[in-house]
């Protein structure tokens, strides 16, 4: 119960000091999708599970799950098999940069999302002031779709 209402006052106090807003995961949610991917019987359910494990590791507050996360995430930028894959997984290795406190190369990352989804044309006329709103959107609401 004291570890509830801790959590309960952390979450509080960042929703004021404009703390992080990225959800966090814990070694047991880990610990299931690892289980879960080593259960998969079909290659579409191993893939799934990787990504959920992916998401898991990323979210960790461990450095060397996130590390882990990171490296299979980049691992698999290659198979990707459609734009949106590439741009989830973009956005789970940003987040883990992220996590990491690499800023600049979450950022980069990010912008690299928003390239998959946002024609060349269309993101050279946006105004800077907009584009660095979509890329704190996608990195921390997760708006863009």
């Amino acid at each position: 119960m004291e570890a509830k209402m801790g959590r309960f006052f952390e979450s509080v106090g960042n929703f004021f000091t404009g703390g992080d807003n990225i959800p966090w995961c814990d070694r047991d949610i880990i610990a299931g999708c690892e289980r879960e991917l080593a259960d998969a019987a079909t290659e579409e359910q191993r893939n799934d599970s990787l990504m959920r494990l992916s998401w898991a590791l990323v979210h960790s507050r461990q450095t060397d799950d996130v590390n882990r996360g990171i490296s299979m995430l980049e691992a698999s930028l290659d198979n990707s098999g459609s734009p949106l894959q590439t741009r989830e997984k973009l956005y789970l290795v940003a987040v883990g940069y992220y996590r990491n406190g690499d800023y600049s190369k979450s950022r980069h990352l990010v912008e690299r999302c928003l390239e998959v989804h946002i024609p060349d044309y269309l993101a050279s006329r946006m105004p800077n002031n907009v584009y660095d709103l979509l890329i704190v959107n996608l990195l921390y609401f997760r708006t863009i779709k």
